[in-house]
């Protein structure tokens, strides 16, 4: 079983930034993808990151990029999403997931990040 634990969510003015952390308990052929997600109130969770741990491959949703950076630490199984300028609408509880391209298979519990305007 791969368990996920976020950490680093809070409460945070517009143009501030947070970086949230995922550490996972242990890597296998399932989990070389990364990723994360979030969901607003009333809306569908979205797409918003993710890395490959093999080499560090990224990619990102456009209503993020150039403000959001993810990383990952292979020794220490965790990955970090970095994110600045931060905006109201960036407000949701983000989940960090693990699976294989295509397809994620572990999921976090989710934690809370709430931009002030």
């Amino acid at each position: 079983q791969v368990q996920l634990v976020e950490s680093g969510g809070g409460l945070v003015q517009a143009g501030g930034s947070l970086r949230l952390s995922c550490a996972v308990s242990r890597r296998t052929f399932s989990t070389s993808i990364m990723g994360w997600f979030r969901q607003a109130p009333g809306k569908e969770r979205e797409f918003v990151a993710r890395i490959r741990w093999s080499d560090g491959n990224t990619y990102y949703a456009d209503s993020v990029k150039g403000r959001f950076t993810i990383s990952r630490d292979n020794a220490k199984n965790t990955v970090y999403l970095q994110m600045n300028s931060l905006k109201p609408e960036d407000t949701a509880v983000y989940y960090c997931a693990a699976g294989a391209p295509g397809s994620y298979g572990y999921w976090g519990q989710g934690i809370q990040v709430t931009v002030s305007s």
